[in-house]
């Protein structure tokens, strides 16, 4: 699923959309499988003392399972799914919250700098953190384990630079009939 056509602007064109990393659903993955198989080696072994079949020990055991289930798995792959990093040639976008809805959207010609870190695991999984300085209040944003972010940040240096000159193209159109002016 790309970015919503009807958020950009007029030739604003989308360079990358991107979740965050697949390594963030790992935990949450074996958190799911290990409770699981708990939960079923749990009920397997508890006895059914009441003759119903159903002991309060049972009922326990699944509450405590999908309370776990749903903390620890579920919100967190939730939270996987509503996070994004968009980049277009006029801005970064960020996103994320699953009931509060965040967003950031951050001129190319406010970003001084795009960094970005990388541990082994990282260099292995060819993700890592994008640090993006800009001239704002915030001042420096990490954007954590977003995908080929070596060619993230490379684009997104690129597209700094070309707005950076922009700006300054723009700059000497509006200075230079003005000198002409002064010539004569």
């Amino acid at each position: 699923m790309g970015f919503p056509q009807k958020h950009l602007s007029e030739g604003e064109i989308v360079e990358y959309h991107l979740r965050t990393h697949v390594k963030a659903l790992i935990l949450p993955v074996v958190v799911l499988l290990v409770t699981g198989a708990a939960v079923g080696f749990g009920l397997g072994i508890l006895p059914d003392d009441d003759g119903t079949g159903v002991t309060v020990g049972r009922w326990a055991l699944v509450i405590v399972g999908i309370l776990v289930v749903l903390i620890w798995s579920l919100w967190p792959f939730l939270s996987w799914l509503t996070t994004t990093f968009t980049v277009t040639n006029v801005r970064l976008i960020t996103r994320t919250g699953i009931i509060t809805r965040t967003g950031r959207n951050i001129p190319l010609r406010r970003i001084n700098d795009a960094a970005f870190e990388q541990d082994l695991l990282d260099r292995v999984l060819r993700c890592g953190t994008l640090i993006v300085s800009a001239a704002s209040e915030e001042g420096q944003i990490k954007l954590y384990d977003v995908p080929r972010v070596h060619s993230v940040q490379l684009r997104l240096s690129e597209l700094v630079a070309e707005a950076h000159d922009d700006n300054w193209s723009r700059d000497d159109t509006q200075i230079q009939p003005e000198d002409e002016a002064e010539q004569r």
